[in-house]
C-alpha cells in the first residue's frame, strides 16, 4: 500500500509544480482524503470532502438533466480557480490555483494527472 500512495505523491507533487497551482488533492468519491499538497494541511480533510460533496452534487444535476457525467467541475472567484475532475470510479483530483495562472494549462496537466491516478487504483 506504501507503493501506491507515494506514486499517487509523486502525481500530486508533479501537478503543484504547475504555475500557479496553490494545493492540489486526490480524494475518493466518499470525500476521504487520500493525500494532499497544501501549505494549510489542517485544511486538507475539509478540502476533500467539501471537494467531493461539491463534484457529487454536480454529478446528481447534470446526470438528472440526462447530460451524462460531468468531465470536472469548475468554480471561479476574483482571487482564484478550484477545479475538481474525476479519475476513475473511485476518486477525484483536486486543485486550488491562483486566477493568474492559465487555464489551459492548468486543465491538460490536471487531465494527466487524473488518468495517471484513475490507472494506479484502478
Amino acid at each position: 500500500m506504501m507503493e501506491t500512495i507515494e506514486l499517487i505523491e509523486n502525481i500530486l507533487a508533479d501537478l503543484n509544480k504547475v504555475r500557479g497551482v496553490e494545493a492540489c488533492a486526490a480524494v475518493s468519491r466518499e470525500g476521504l482524503l487520500i493525500s494532499a499538497i497544501m501549505q494549510n494541511k489542517r485544511f486538507a480533510e475539509s478540502f476533500a470532502a467539501m471537494s467531493a460533496t461539491m463534484f457529487g452534487a454536480a454529478e446528481t444535476v447534470i446526470t438528472e438533466l440526462n447530460k451524462g457525467l460531468p468531465d470536472r467541475v469548475i468554480v471561479d472567484s476574483r482571487h482564484g480557480r478550484i477545479i475538481a475532475v474525476g479519475a476513475g470510479p473511485k476518486a477525484l483530483i483536486v486543485v486550488l490555483f491562483n486566477s493568474g495562472a492559465g487555464l489551459g494549462l492548468v486543465l491538460i496537466e490536471l487531465e494527466k494527472s487524473a488518468e495517471k491516478l484513475k490507472e494506479l487504483l484502478s
